[in-house]
């Protein structure tokens, strides 16, 4: 069993939390801070820290599990991590990226659970992305964490058909709970020692931002 940081913020990554805590013993989820929500702008803990509170509260995650929610990985905050003496690290839309001295504290290594088929749309949005390029698939990457974004060694990778009336919504949960499994796999082969890496193909990669107003345009 390893000791895995998980780090995560929206509502799609709370099935990977769920089941890499199911499987392995979760020492610290790493989150983004609390937000605000609606008119009143009140500020609300993400989807990720909720779902770690309840997992708590149903002792799947330990009692003493810290939920980290920094504005930035500091000194500080590695020391933190440091100190529950993680393994691994599994990362599903935490939303910063990670630099080498934060990477350089999992012996195990970080991987990340991407919704694409890696290199096809590295970045923060590929699920709209495929969705608007009209492609007929996609699916989930579990990816080795480097420097540059999304562009470490493919450790798994599953194909899925996209839906002519999916929704980018749709299949983002499908996505999410399709590829909590595989991660989890992922983790099982690097505690086994079974884990193999293929090297992307950066010459095919395409890459998508954050979607603007002019995405909407018909």
């Amino acid at each position: 069993m390893l000791r895995v940081i998980f780090a995560g913020t929206p509502d799609c990554a709370v099935p990977a939390l769920e089941a890499i805590a199911a499987a392995h013993q979760v020492v610290a989820v790493l989150s983004n801070p609390p937000a605000p929500v609606g008119r009143s702008k009140a500020l609300h803990p993400s989807a990720v820290a909720q779902a770690a509170e309840r997992l708590k509260e149903e002792g799947v995650l330990a009692a003493d599990v810290p939920v980290i929610t920094p504005d930035r990985i500091t000194g500080e905050v590695r020391d933190q991590m440091a100190a529950l003496r993680p393994d691994a690290m599994a990362c599903f839309a935490y939303g910063k990226i990670f630099g080498p001295k934060t990477l350089a504290l999992f012996p195990a290594g970080a991987v990340n659970l991407h919704p694409s088929l890696l290199p096809r749309w590295r970045g923060c949005a590929p699920v709209p992305a495929a969705i608007l390029a009209g492609d007929r698939e996609t699916g989930v990457t579990i990816q080795k964490m480097v420097r540059e974004m999304d562009a470490g060694d493919i450790l798994a990778q599953k194909v899925f058909s996209i839906g002519e009336t999916e929704t980018a919504g749709e299949l983002l949960e499908r996505l999410s709970l399709e590829g909590a499994p595989l991660l989890v796999d992922v983790l099982n082969s690097i505690e086994s020692g079974t884990v193999s890496g293929k090297a992307q193909n950066h010459e095919e990669a395409t890459y998508c931002g954050m979607l603007s107003k002019h995405d909407g345009e018909i």
